[in-house]
């Protein structure tokens, strides 16, 4: 077996592995953002005040959740990549 079929093989593992294991940390980071946003604004339950239909509040907290997700997913994207250039560069 040639030393490029070889690399590509161990290319598509390390995608497959980066790739579970960004989806499992991306979904765990989901899950624990609105928790570091509550404790960083301990006088305010955002849930209550979106309830109660304060669009300004539900327009921070998605603005905020929604980009620390898209940070996360964009780190997630650079180790599956990185993993993917070494598995290429033998």
């Amino acid at each position: 077996m040639s030393a490029a079929v070889i690399n590509i093989a161990w290319a598509v593992v390390f995608a497959l592995v980066g790739g579970a294991a960004g989806g499992f940390l991306l979904i765990w980071f989901s899950s624990r953002i609105p928790a570091v946003f509550d404790k960083i604004t301990p006088d305010m339950d955002e849930g209550k005040e979106i309830i109660r239909g304060n669009r300004a509040v539900a327009d921070y907290f998605g603005r905020i959740v929604s980009a620390a997700i898209l940070g996360v997913s964009i780190i997630i994207a650079a180790a599956v990549l990185g993993g993917l250039l070494a598995a290429l560069h033998y």
